[in-house]
Order: C-alpha cells, then structure tokens, then sequence
C-alpha cells in the first residue's frame, strides 16, 4: 500500500512539474540595439519586431552618458517626443528596466532631436511565451500512419498501466 501511495505522490509531482514548467523559463536580458547599442541611426522598431518581451525580462540600454539618455514615457509622450516633468529619466549610461508588467512600453533619448531622428523604443510586454509550434504532421505514407497510430496506442497503453497501477 505504501508502494502505491508513493507511485501516487510521483506521478502527481511530475504531472505539476509539467504543468508548471512554462513558467519556470528563465527570463531573458535584452541588449537593446544588439552590439550598435542605444544610439542614432538604428531602427528600433525593426530590432523589436525580432524579439519578444515577456514579464520577467531585462532591457539593457548601453551608451555614452555623454550623449544620450532614456526616457520613459506613455504612449501620447512617445509619439510626440515630448518628455513631461514626471518622466523617468535613466542617464548611467548602462541602463537596466526589468519588464515587471505586461503591456506596452515607450523609450526615447530625450537629448537634442534624437527622438525626433528615430532613437525611441516601444515595445509590447506578454505575461508569458507564447507555446512553441506544434511538431509537423505525420507523413502521409502508409508506414508513416502505421508508425503514428503504433505511437497514439503506445501512449494509451501507457496512461492506462499507470492508472491500473494507482489504483
């Protein structure tokens, strides 16, 4: 009875450590413009397109303090390059923003006209990965079907020992 008990307690374990698992990814740090950095003449809006944000992740803006800033700001700001009294203004020169809320964020250099020349940043923040793609198909071959279902009843038979067992 104890064997059993235990059997219980492990396949219980596995099926949360499972259905968990998603979220125990581990966050990813953003380089914000890659190797070029946070600097003129980069298209940032092209650089997100090729990433996704989720809760958890790190921005990094590297650049010469000399030169540049980051400016947080809403969405209204953002289109009009304008930096209100209340923004968050980053100026290190190595800047980090932990993305801790999901939805949209707007950055921008607030020095000169740099904003205005395309140095602003905005990004879509997910409360979580989206699911990996679905592996292909099976072939459509008559021993690629034999193989697929022999995989489907393998799967059956293995559910069903499991519940024999546990009971």
């Amino acid at each position: 009875m104890a064997s059993k008990q235990m059997l219980v307690a492990v396949v219980a374990a596995a099926a949360l450590a499972v259905a968990f698992l998603p979220g125990l990814a581990v966050a990813t740090e953003h380089m914000v413009g890659d190797d070029k950095g946070w600097t003129l003449n980069f298209n940032y809006t092209a650089w997100a397109e090729t990433k996704q944000f989720v809760l958890g992740d790190t921005l990094v803006f590297k650049y010469s303090s000399a030169a540049h800033n980051v400016v947080e700001v809403g969405g209204p700001d953002f289109l009009k390059c304008n930096q209100p009294a209340n923004a968050v203004v980053l100026a290190t020169g190595e800047d980090r923003v932990t993305l801790d809320k999901a939805g949209r964020k707007w950055f921008f250099c607030g020095v000169g006209q740099h904003c205005e020349n395309g140095m602003k940043l905005k990004i879509t923040i997910l409360e979580t990965a989206p699911p990996t793609p679905q592996p292909a198909p099976p072939p459509t071959n008559p021993a690629g079907k034999l193989q697929a279902r022999f995989g489907e009843a393998a799967a059956v038979v293995t559910a069903l020992a499991m519940a024999v067992l546990v009971l």
